[in-house]
């Protein structure tokens, strides 16, 4: 069966169908272990997750000046300095203390939403943009065109394109690629310049502002602020660069959709498109929106807007973004894992420096664990009596083992205040067209 570059989690997962939970490929020489079962997955990068723990050469992230991205770098000491600033300002403890900052935000948000004429998508891409650059750097977003998150967005959007597995596969088969001028490959290749470029502003512009504002007294509290106030002579400013700007862009990490109609096309960040998801899944399934909307009521007063105190009460709504993480996984296919040794699992050999893959696609469609996966219902995510099953940040689309998202109590917080605040308050339902007659809406993801 032929690799559909485009959309590798759908033919990995049929493979997986004719050749099993565990498959082998190659790529233009380079070997591909995919997983497709979350057993199979939690065993090798949880267990073993001394040897699973490594990220494979994608090549095009150097040559895309991303060298610095914490996600692809490899296990050693430079990663463990970055996941531990990251731990110390995201960890679940310290989420608590961004409480009145998350609820402030889900605030603007429904406002924001109840403009008529307002793009859902700007708005919650708004949302989770200027809660990330709130914490990193201090600085809160003038609105969807902030210079900041312009750039930003611009840098993922090139980025994205260019950092997959398969996609690098051609660079690392042919190295004499890498001398040929970046326009000769056409498409977001020919922007790995602007990449660079982009990365550099990004790196240096927004820590240069926290550091004048430290010095003339005007710095809010922040990631950077922390860091700066703390730091010696020989403070090792590059690390904390990267680190700030990894948060933000994991915080809008974007991912391309399509909803709706095929002209209707945008870029959803992370955090946003699951909330666009989110969004998508309460316009079809109006029952779960209203099952959920009389457990916010029964539990909140209605003067009031629903607040971390409730949620132990409101089981469902995490249900919910439960659900919504698995139904259409944000990132199929996860971010690539590589062995540091020869392994063996069962029957088969997994050699060393081998890229290892979840498919998070497959692992939401096994049938065993998710019945009529196509489905979206809450309800499988809840016991016979009504209490939540797993976790959420134990939820497979934070990823597994050392490289677990370090930030995914926060996103896990992020998410749940702006659906408990859009529940609370709004109403979600087809659009009319100019006849007055609703406009039917078919859930097409486009690929990023």
């Amino acid at each position: 069966m032929q690799l559909d570059i485009k959309r590798p989690w759908l033919t990995y997962t049929a493979w997986g169908k004719t050749y099993g939970k565990i498959i082998h490929s190659r790529i233009l020489g380079i070997g591909l272990i995919i997983i497709n079962s979350e057993t199979i997955a939690r065993e090798l990068l949880d267990r073993r997750s001394a040897n699973f723990s490594t990220r494979p050469v994608i090549c095009t992230n150097e040559l895309a000046g991303l060298a610095f991205n914490t996600v692809l770098l490899p296990y050693g000491e430079t990663l463990r300095r970055h996941r531990k600033i990251f731990h110390q300002v995201l960890r679940a403890e310290v989420s608590v203390s961004y409480h009145n900052m998350y609820f402030r935000h889900a605030n603007d948000l429904v406002v924001n939403l109840l403009d008529a004429t307002s793009d859902l998508q700007k708005q919650t891409e708004t949302y989770t943009a200027s809660l990330i650059m709130a914490v990193t750097y201090g600085h809160l977003a003038h609105g969807h065109e902030d210079p900041l998150l312009t750039r930003a967005r611009e840098l993922i959007d090139i980025g994205k394109h260019i950092t997959s597995p398969e996609r690098a596969a051609m660079f690392v088969a042919f190295p004499f690629l890498e001398k040929l001028p970046f326009w000769c490959f056409g498409g977001a290749f020919a922007l790995m310049g602007r990449c660079r470029e982009l990365c550099q502003q990004l790196l240096n512009e927004p820590f240069n502002i926290v550091k004048a504002q430290m010095a003339n007294g005007t710095a809010s509290h922040s990631l950077v602020a922390d860091f700066l106030s703390q730091a010696h002579d020989d403070a090792d400013e590059d690390t904390m660069k990267a680190v700030a700007l990894m948060g933000y862009i994991a915080g809008i990490d974007t991912v391309s959709r399509c909803l709706g109609s095929p002209d209707y096309h945008f870029d959803v960040p992370q955090t946003a498109s699951a909330l666009q998801t989110f969004l998508l899944a309460m316009v079809l399934y109006p029952d779960v929106q209203a099952r959920a909307r009389a457990e916010i009521d029964q539990v909140v007063r209605h003067d009031e807007m629903p607040c971390f105190d409730d949620r132990a009460s409101l089981p469902y709504l995490d249900a919910i973004l439960r659900e919504v993480l698995r139904w259409c996984p944000v990132i199929p296919l996860g971010i690539p894992h590589a062995t540091s040794s020869n392994d063996v699992y069962g029957e088969y050999f997994i050699p060393k420096g081998v890229i290892v893959m979840v498919n998070q696609w497959a692992l939401s469609r096994e049938e065993d664990m998710f019945p009529d996966a196509s489905r979206f219902d809450p309800s499988r995510h809840l016991t016979v009596d009504g209490k939540l099953k797993d976790p959420f940040v134990n939820h497979f689309a934070f990823g597994h083992g050392r490289r677990i998202c370090p930030g995914r109590w926060f996103a896990e917080n992020s998410m749940w205040t702006a659906a408990a605040a859009i529940l609370a308050v709004l109403r979600i339902d087809h659009a009319k067209d100019s006849n007055g007659d609703r406009i039917e809406v078919m859930p097409e993801f486009s690929t990023g």
